[in-house]
């Protein structure tokens, strides 16, 4: 059966656990078909009538994967995480098969950089990033923080005193800052795409992006 295209809405999940059993869940109630395979019965059994499809099968063997037709998916994600042997293995076959959107779960950036290597074309941390994520909103004055990649960031926080009352193009932050406001938000209203001309005033939510430390820096002004 040939490859279907870019737009077509099947996805395999390997690994069944916290994170991939959430993440399977929440892709079919966007409206996603998922086949659903872990190696452990019971894990296969409690999502059997939540997935569109569920299998248990070893995701390390390639005879396997090749049964349950994973070479003709155009996106999977390798959600195991606590086995690192099976998450390169599986990981490794799936490129083999030249899947052409591969998502893998790692462990720690060592772990990641492995998958990387072997050719994953999305690597995931979500214990470290969402560590990452709250240290940012805990240590400092960010409400929202998430790093697109490394070393860039966008983070969400209250408009400064310094640029309250002045069009963003007049106000230098771009110079001063080395950032982007992207956004505004008013109390009360939804976000809009800020201009040069916008003006945020006391109490507005805006935000920003740059690099890192750059925004770090900016969302620590009163």
């Amino acid at each position: 059966m040939a490859r279907q295209r870019s737009h077509d809405k099947r996805v395999l999940v390997i690994g069944l656990g916290r994170f991939g059993g959430s993440l399977a869940t929440e892709l079919v109630t966007h409206g996603w078909d998922v086949l659903g395979m872990d190696s452990m019965s019971r894990r296969v059994q409690a999502f059997s009538e939540i997935l569109s499809h569920t299998v248990i099968a070893d995701s390390t063997d390639d005879e396997a994967l090749r049964q349950v037709g994973a070479h003709e998916f155009t996106r999977a994600v390798v959600a195991i995480g606590s086995h690192l042997e099976e998450s390169i293995l599986t990981t490794s076959l799936l490129v083999d098969m030249g899947v052409p959107h591969i998502w893998a779960k790692a462990v720690n950036r060592r772990h990641g950089r492995i998958l990387q290597q072997i050719g994953a074309h999305h690597v995931v941390l979500p214990e470290h990033d969402m560590g990452e994520r709250v240290a940012h909103l805990v240590s400092g004055r960010m409400l929202d923080f998430i790093e697109i990649e490394e070393d860039f960031a966008l983070g969400k926080t209250r408009a400064p005193r310094e640029i309250i009352g002045k069009a963003l193009g007049e106000s230098g932050i771009r110079n001063n800052y080395r950032i982007t406001v992207v956004c505004i938000k008013r109390h009360g209203e939804q976000f809009t795409y800020a201009t040069a001309e916008t003006v945020p005033q006391k109490g507005d939510i805006i935000m920003i992006a740059g690099k890192t430390k750059d925004v770090e820096h900016f969302a620590e002004q009163d």
